[in-house]
C-alpha cells in the first residue's frame, strides 16, 4: 500500500495535476476577487470565507480527471484490479494521494491567501479547521466521480457535472464554519455536519468507487 501511495504521489507531481495546478488556481481566484468586487474592506470580510472555500473546491476539481485516467491509459488499472490488494484499498490510496498533493497544500495556503481577502483575525483558525475536515471529503467524492467516468472520451466535463452537485453540502457547511468562526459565532452545528459528511464519504464511497471500477473494467 505504501508503494502504491508513493507511486501515485510521484505521478501526481510529475504530471502537473496536483500541487502546482491547484495552488496556482487557488491564488488566481483569490487575487481576482478583489478586482471584481472592489476594494471595500467590509465587503471582502463578509465574502472571504465563502470565496476561499469555493476556490479550494474548484482547485480540487481541476486534477480529478487525471486521477484514474493515467492508470487507465497505460493498463495499470487492470493490473491493480487483479492484484491481491482489494480494489477498495486502491481507491482509498488514490484519494489519499490526491488529498496530499492537492487538498493539504490548499489547507496550508488558505491562511496566507486569506490576507488578500481581508479575512477577520478569528476566522483564520476556523478556516484551517474547516478545510482540514472538509477537503478529504472532496478527494473521496472526486475519486468516485473519476471512477464513474474513467475510460470515457472527454470525460472531464462529465466528471465536473457529476461531482459538483455532490460537493455542495461540503461547501455549504465548510464555508459556514469559516463564516461563523470569523464572526465569533457558535460553530458546533456546521462543524458536526461537516465531520459527518466527511466520515460518511470516507466510509462508504470507496466501496461504491470500487464497484463502479469493476463494472467499467469488464
Amino acid at each position: 500500500m505504501s508503494a502504491l501511495l508513493l507511486r501515485d504521489l510521484r505521478l501526481a507531481l510529475r504530471a502537473g495535476g496536483g500541487f502546482g495546478l491547484g495552488l496556482a488556481f487557488f491564488l488566481i481566484v483569490t487575487v481576482m476577487v478583489p478586482f471584481s468586487v472592489g476594494p471595500q474592506s467590509s465587503l471582502l470580510e463578509s465574502i472571504a470565507p465563502g470565496v476561499l472555500w469555493l476556490g479550494a473546491l474548484l482547485a480540487c476539481l481541476l486534477s480529478l480527471d487525471r486521477l484514474l485516467a493515467l492508470d487507465w491509459e497505460d493498463g495499470s488499472l487492470d493490473l491493480l484490479a487483479t492484484a491481491p490488494l482489494p480494489l477498495e484499498s486502491v481507491v482509498t490510496i488514490k484519494a489519499l494521494a490526491h488529498w496530499i498533493t492537492t487538498g493539504l497544500p490548499l489547507v496550508l495556503a488558505a491562511p496566507v491567501l486569506g490576507v488578500l481577502l481581508n479575512l477577520p483575525g478569528p476566522g483564520y483558525g476556523w478556516l484551517v479547521i474547516s478545510l482540514t475536515l472538509g477537503t478529504p471529503a472532496l478527494s473521496v467524492i472526486g475519486t468516485f466521480g473519476a471512477a464513474l467516468t474513467v475510460g470515457l472520451k472527454r470525460g472531464g466535463l462529465l466528471l465536473s457535472l457529476l461531482v459538483l452537485p455532490l460537493y455542495v453540502p461540503t461547501l455549504i457547511f465548510g464555508a459556514e464554519v469559516a463564516r461563523r468562526g470569523a464572526a465569533g459565532m457558535e460553530t458546533t452545528t456546521p462543524l458536526l455536519m461537516l465531520a459527518g459528511i466527511t466520515a460518511a464519504a470516507v466510509a462508504l464511497l470507496p466501496f461504491a468507487s470500487a464497484a463502479v471500477l469493476r463494472v467499467n473494467l469488464r
